[in-house]
């Protein structure tokens, strides 16, 4: 009888099983859309495109790639966090969209921490303090004392009031603490041609958007701003091996989906992400965009979040920045 028993319970147990795993036992049956919060050519673009054919690959559907650019990535943002919870809309999402804007905007359509639940964290871009060759500053270290002896007359260069360029800046004046002017421009491309002409003195740029540059002599680079040294330049130090502890400004990209997606769906997509940036040459052409791999498990994933909204809610709120 105690036999019996034990196999119907059995039986029980893995027709539950099989219940519960039902959600993603033919997930996906159709295409995923990926939205991305940038214009095409943008590296969460680039990023969101060679993940999602390598997705393809594994999960055998179309990861269809929609450009939803504008305020900040919280037009795509929004959009992702009202689809239905199916797993057929996923959102890549960044350090703006998840961790700053809810400081940086009076107003959001979106809560960034209840209405996504995480997959996994794809990747780290480094940030690199560079620095017009004109500038009498060879490290770090002397950077900061020429700042500090003329409060007010060095200025850096950003992609814009709020981006990751500007917020890093921030940083950077609150930890080392020095006075320097912040000089917002309409894009990365117009900051960076500015510092090189040395209208302006530094600026706070993304590792793959200045190596050209430092390795041309048109740029000097003092520090990178990830807590470990970025691949894409493994000789430079980092700021917190220069001197300023903890000192992290990532650019970092992540999957997330709407809260409510079913856990057996998470767990596939967070299966097949981890399965892809496994692949070698999906490997290589991450780290050729500047990317340093992370693949982070989503409890990981959330964690971090959690840990990034306070560290930047503050430093929009020294900086003063905001934008209606």
């Amino acid at each position: 009888m105690l036999r019996r028993l034990t196999t119907v319970l059995a039986g029980l147990a893995a027709a539950l099983t099989i219940s519960l795993a039902a959600p993603a036992a033919d997930y996906p049956s159709h295409p995923v859309t990926i939205i991305v919060a940038f214009t095409p050519g943008g590296p969460s673009d680039v990023l969101a495109r060679i993940i999602g054919r390598r997705l393809q690959d594994i999960l055998h559907q179309p990861f269809i790639i929609e450009n939803r650019p504008g305020s900040g990535g919280n037009i795509a943002a929004e959009q992702a966090a009202h689809a239905a919870p199916d797993g057929y809309t996923l959102l890549m999402g960044n350090n703006s969209i998840l961790a700053t804007n809810a400081a940086l905007y009076k107003k959001l359509a979106y809560d960034p921490e209840k209405d996504f639940v995480p997959i996994s964290l794809i990747g780290t871009q480094a940030n690199i303090l560079v620095v017009n060759p004109s500038v009498p500053a060879n490290t770090m270290a002397e950077l900061i004392a020429l700042a500090k002896a003329s409060p007010g007359q060095l200025n850096f260069a950003s992609s814009g009031f709020g981006a990751a360029a500007h917020l890093a800046g921030e940083l950077f004046k609150t930890e080392a603490k020095v006075n320097i002017v912040h000089v917002p421009y309409k894009g990365a491309a117009p900051a960076l041609n500015d510092v090189m002409a040395g209208h302006v003195h530094m600026m706070f740029a993304t590792a793959a958007s200045v190596i050209g540059l430092i390795k041309s002599n048109k740029v000097r680079a003092l520090a990178v701003t990830t807590p470990a040294r970025t691949a894409l330049l493994p000789e430079l130090p980092t700021v917190d091996e220069l001197g300023i502890k903890g000192f992290d400004a990532t650019t970092w990209h992540g999957l997330v989906a709407p809260t409510g997606t079913p856990r057996e769906v998470i767990e596939t997509l967070h299966f097949a992400v981890t399965a892809a940036l496994k692949d070698p040459a999906t490997r290589k052409q991450l780290t050729d965009l500047g990317v340093d791999i992370a693949g982070s498990a989503p409890k990981e994933f959330e964690a971090y979040i959690k840990s990034e909204i306070p560290k930047w809610t503050a430093v929009v709120k020294t900086s003063g920045a905001q934008i209606e």
